[in-house]
């Protein structure tokens, strides 16, 4: 999946403070960028979990509601986000595939599949320009309840 360093130790639970610090300041700071648009858009709940296990490590699982939006798992230098698309919402994405930037639509058409085509996305954020999409994404699977 990733050959990035994660938080990979389930019996120690990192803080947030030691989060920060592995992610590095401009890591954070794109997070904290990115959690202000998704609470823009959704009443927010943020848990720290270890939802699937090493390879993945610990993260923020962010709903809205009862409904996941997504997990964002904390990388050295970085976040990777990983977002499951139903079958109904796979076809939203491809309808807007085209408006997306290169990246998100490779990492879409290389997804790991769930249904017959939906999928999983995991996706390593580098830079600010990418957040709109990924947030574009999240619309699909849980329709924005307030406005932006």
């Amino acid at each position: 999946m990733t050959d990035k360093k994660r938080f990979t130790e389930k019996t120690n639970q990192p803080t947030e403070e030691s989060v920060q610090l592995f992610m590095g300041d401009n890591a954070w700071k794109r997070l904290m960028r990115f959690e202000e648009m998704l609470r823009e858009r959704y009443a927010l709940n943020r848990e720290m979990r270890f939802p699937f296990g090493n390879a993945d490590g610990w993260g923020f699982r962010y709903s809205h509601k009862k409904s996941l939006l997504l997990y964002v798992f904390f990388e050295e230098d970085g976040f990777c986000c990983t977002i499951s698309i139903n079958d109904a919402g796979a076809k939203k994405v491809e309808a807007m595939l085209e408006d997306l930037l290169p990246e998100i639509q490779t990492i879409w058409i290389n997804r790991y599949p769930c249904g017959a085509s939906g999928g999983w996305i995991h996706y390593s954020v580098v830079n600010d320009d990418e957040l709109s999409d990924l947030i574009r994404l999240i619309g699909v699977k849980v329709k924005p309840q307030i406005n932006p």
